[in-house]
């Protein structure tokens, strides 16, 4: 039995879904969203995240692989009013470049950082050293960073976020998860002590994802979409003719425009390096979705199925050699898709040792499968080869 969906069923499925979620809120006037530029100047739409009542515009910022810090002044100088980062970014130099090229700029925006500890005292410390790179006393949302289990959200870290809560260090607190999404974000939306949810979505994923989201904002959460491009691969192969077409086809901005559309979604974190990119993703929040968007992401799921993980987590515990699969396979898309070597590089071999040792070359056949269609074995091999060289 063939357990990949066809593409005609999938995006029927998929890219179709969040209009229903926008159509459900089409029937009052939406006082966030901004009149269509007819001007050619760009048009900003906002919307409140969750019950924080921070106003955010839905096209946000992610900064962990911009290294320009003249983008994300530009960003803010335009009206883009979200920024994200994280303690680990750039081996911790991300921050301090955010906080350079916001500097003056703090009390217009809203500004996300994460950390990664394991512990209360660890996390309690990198806050303060987030605080301080950033130039800030204080952060509107921070994050317990690429959870993916209910077990990974342990109640000391929740306290962590309180004890930096009532010391007046961060206004609200969240949690960002990678995958696992249909099990944990359910359970973050009952969680009391959670205000936002930072979640890989894009047109990709499977309906479920969308409908999470969709009950996670009912409850009152804040959602903040990443992955948004669902791996770029704008750079993917520079010599083949299909992927130097991707931006003129436009199809980086059809997924961010996908995202959007679903007003479940209060904001999105796409990675910006340069003004061109920049400039090209405040256009999704005034051009609105429609039918040539969705034949591009047709065309372009078919580009990227055999590359691209999707992060469902089915192939956990598949490999006979326990290698983390999902996480060497987004490692990889750092590098192939979004053009980051050092950054792909860099989380590879933070893995195990006996990870970063083991080859897939070693193993007659595969035991893992992917029912979305990612050339596994291929990709792994590439990893491999690539980030140990």
């Amino acid at each position: 039995m063939n357990r990949i969906p066809s593409r005609r069923n999938f995006l029927a499925a998929g890219l179709a879904l969040p209009a229903v979620a926008s159509a459900a809120h089409s029937a009052e006037p939406d006082p966030q969203q901004q009149p269509h530029a007819s001007s050619g100047a760009p048009a900003f739409e906002y919307r409140i995240l969750g019950t924080t009542g921070l106003k955010v515009t839905s096209v946000g910022f992610g900064c962990m692989i911009t290294s320009d810090g003249s983008v994300i002044e530009r960003a803010a100088d335009m009206g883009i009013t979200y920024f994200d980062t994280a303690r680990v970014y750039q081996n911790g130099n991300n921050e301090r470049m955010v906080g350079a090229a916001l500097k003056g700029k703090r009390n217009r925006i809203t500004l996300s950082s994460k950390t990664g500890a394991h512990t209360r005292a660890e996390a309690l410390e990198q806050l303060d050293t987030s605080l301080k790179e950033l130039g800030t006393d204080h952060l509107d949302i921070w994050y317990l960073h690429a959870k993916q289990r209910r077990e990974d959200i342990t109640d000391e870290l929740i306290e962590a976020q309180q004890t930096a809560k009532r010391a007046g260090k961060i206004r609200f607190a969240g949690v960002s998860t990678h995958s696992g999404q249909p099990q944990l974000i359910p359970f973050l939306a009952a969680h009391p002590k959670v205000d936002v949810i930072l979640s890989a979505y894009n047109f990709t994923l499977e309906p479920i994802v969308t409908t999470v989201l969709e009950q996670a904002a009912k409850a009152g959460k804040g959602t903040v979409a990443m992955k948004v491009m669902a791996g770029g691969f704008r750079r993917m192969s520079p010599d083949d003719p299909k992927y130097k077409k991707l931006k003129q086809e436009g199809a980086m901005l059809s997924a961010l425009k996908w995202v959007i559309r679903n007003r479940s979604v209060h904001t999105t974190v796409p990675s910006m390096t340069d003004i061109d990119q920049l400039e090209e993703n405040v256009k999704a929040m005034s051009v609105p979705f429609g039918a040539d968007d969705e034949k591009r992401l047709s065309a372009h799921l078919e580009r990227i199925s055999p590359l691209y993980c999707r992060m469902c987590g089915s192939c956990q515990g598949q490999c006979r050699q326990g290698l983390p699969v999902e996480d060497m396979l987004r490692y990889l898309t750092y590098a192939d898709g979004y053009g980051q070597f050092a950054l792909g590089r860099e989380h590879f071999l933070a893995l195990a040792p006996g990870h970063v040792a083991a080859s897939c070359a070693d193993c007659d056949v595969c035991t893992v499968e992917c029912r979305h269609g990612v050339k596994v074995v291929e990709r792994l091999l590439r990893a491999q080869e690539l980030f140990r060289c």
